[in-house]
């Protein structure tokens, strides 16, 4: 339950991934962390929390995504707050099993029935809950308090990659997606699915893109010098040129 003590809290994020890129040492980014307060908060215990928390989301991601020593380009590439919150919403889903049960639940509604589907109410929330499953066949089963403060959690993190407009709003859009964030979520696509990722991109399906704009999406990413596209038996078929992340520059010492 993760997501009620923190949401994507970019930037905390963005100073942790400095911090690797810096030292490349957890133990010394920890020690650093908990006596500096990078992220400003009054007790070590609290601290401690965001830290773990945080750590935990770029300690999970494999090579789907940018490693964490090039994530300070990534950052320094993206053109607002927004775009550096996409980014960060891919770490929090493969970290998160029940943030990523979640968004699957919604990404099937925005498909079944479009943006209608993408309705945040608490009461939608907690049916979606309660409707998980853990590994070993148990169910989801946590206080009420705690379910509403996940449903806050949920929601603000889909007001910061811009699928809810405002604090108030409960029914989502189909949000603007940055180059940067475009290129994490092909990048993720191909990373997962291979040659046949078009069929289903699933990075654009988690940033809620439905199928009406994915020919739009690929004319965007065909233009990036990363990737290159190609047509197969009448097929548009989209690849990275060399490296899946290159585009992001490699810190000093990075290999």
């Amino acid at each position: 339950m993760a997501l009620t003590r923190c949401g994507l809290l970019v930037e905390k994020a963005e100073k942790l991934a400095q911090l690797y890129a810096r030292h490349r040492d957890w133990t010394v980014v920890e020690e650093k962390w908990l006596n500096e307060r990078f992220d400003e908060r009054s007790t070590r215990g609290s601290s401690q929390t965001i830290y773990r928390a945080l750590s935990s989301r770029f300690n999970t991601a494999g090579k789907s995504l940018p490693a964490i020593s090039r994530l300070p380009s990534v950052f320094e590439q993206c053109e607002t707050s927004r775009d550096k919150a996409q980014v960060l919403y891919f770490y929090l889903i493969e970290d998160d099993p029940l943030v990523k049960y979640a968004v699957h639940r919604y990404v099937k509604r925005l498909q079944e029935t479009g943006v209608d589907g993408l309705g945040f109410e608490q009461e939608t929330v907690e049916r979606i809950l309660n409707e998980f499953h853990y590994d070993d066949g148990s169910e989801y089963d946590y206080a009420e308090s705690t379910t509403r403060r996940w449903g806050e959690g949920l929601r603000s993190v889909m007001r910061e990659i811009d699928v809810l407009e405002t604090q108030q709003a409960l029914r989502g859009q189909v949000p603007n997606i940055g180059t940067i964030p475009l290129l994490v979520a092909s990048g993720y696509s191909w990373e997962t699915h291979g040659d046949d990722w078009l069929s289903q991109p699933t990075g654009w399906l988690y940033l809620f893109q439905p199928e009406q704009y994915w020919e739009s999406l690929a004319e965007r990413l065909s233009e990036h010098p990363s990737w290159e596209a190609s047509g197969i038996h009448g097929g548009l078929r989209l690849q990275p040129t060399e490296d899946t992340y290159g585009w992001a520059d490699q810190v000093e010492g990075d290999e």
